[in-house]
């Protein structure tokens, strides 16, 4: 199967920039799956260079770095239950005190709390720790907390920083947790696709079936192609973590309910592929390249003879031949 699939058209279409790069008004934004909360904060000049999130649902975080490399920081949005209920300088102090016993080199250099109208207060640290090859890092760390849900938001550079830096207070002047937002279809697709490229198939796929869900509940612009982008990953999801019958049952509802899609047919093809159903993988190759006017905006075909699915079928010659003659014109 098409590893990376739709996820360029998701991006497109959904906006999900941050997940590969800061949005143009640099404003961040971290929801998990089913809980109430969005961590959020504006950042000008960065971009995002990492993400991740856990197969449990329970934590998302990105990393990101401005363009003159002098700034990173991480953020992350996650359940803390244990240590419910929850205040912000409670979240600061129940991370911050297991990484102190663990680094003897930690060095606390201050803290501080700042409020803002309506909103949480945001817990603010700064101390030096020893990072590799026993140079110094300068780190400055926010956190938000309420109920059994925490913020943390941490500058670090090697060179010195404060709470009290122009830049810095800038960027937690804008930091805040929504304690009442509910996620949406974006959040939940976003946090999907993550795992997806974490490599976590198997955690991925009841995900992006937890976005279609949503999506139905509330639709939206673009819906039928955002159903589309989401019910294709689902599907590959669930064939690349080795769920064949799962994969092929996600294909043929969707066709049953969209059959002028393209990549339904293509992907079932992949399972008969992976099933050696040579066959019914050429019957629904036909069937997806005689539909391929209706990929989706931003999309194109897959080259057969590039996918993992095909490729242990190169010395067959006939098979071969076949998929040649599918190959995008360049």
């Amino acid at each position: 199967m098409v590893k990376n699939g739709l996820v360029l058209a998701a991006v497109m279409v959904v906006g999900l920039s941050t997940l590969g790069h800061a949005t143009n008004d640099a404003n961040f934004k971290l929801a998990l799956l089913d809980h109430k909360g969005q961590l959020r904060w504006s950042a000008e000049g960065f971009k995002v260079i990492q993400s991740s999130a856990k197969p449990n649902g329970r934590e998302i975080g990105i990393r990101a770095r401005e363009g003159s490399g002098r700034l990173t920081f991480l953020g992350f949005l996650f359940l803390f239950p244990e240590q419910a209920p929850l205040t912000s300088s409670r979240c600061r102090d129940s991370v911050l005190e297991p990484e102190k016993k663990s680094n003897a080199t930690l060095k606390i250099l201050g803290t501080l709390e700042i409020t803002h109208s309506g909103s949480l207060p945001v817990a603010l640290v700064s101390y030096t720790a020893q990072g590799h090859g026993g140079k110094t890092e300068y780190m400055v760390r926010g956190f938000v907390g309420t109920g059994d849900i925490c913020g943390d938001l941490e500058f670090y550079s090697d060179t010195p920083i404060t709470a009290e830096d122009a830049d810095l207070k800038r960027v937690f002047a804008s930091y805040q947790l929504d304690e009442n937002y509910v996620p949406v279809f974006s959040d939940v697709l976003l946090y999907a696709q993550i795992l997806y490229e974490a490599h976590m198939y198997k955690a991925a796929a009841p995900v992006f079936e937890t976005a279609l869900a949503k999506l139905s509940e509330n639709p939206g612009k673009d819906a039928r192609t955002m159903k589309r982008v989401a019910t294709d990953q689902a599907g590959m999801a669930y064939g690349m973590s080795g769920d064949i019958q799962k994969a092929r049952a996600t294909f043929d509802k969707a066709i049953a309910e969209d059959p002028d899609y393209p990549m339904y047919y293509y992907n079932l093809a992949c399972a008969d592929a992976e099933e050696k159903n040579l066959v019914d993988a050429r019957k629904h190759l036909q069937e997806a390249f005689k539909r391929k006017a209706n990929v989706v905006p931003g999309e194109s075909m897959p080259d057969p003879t590039a996918d993992d699915s095909f490729l242990p079928y190169r010395n067959n010659k006939e098979f071969w031949i076949f998929l040649e003659g599918l190959r995008p014109k360049q």
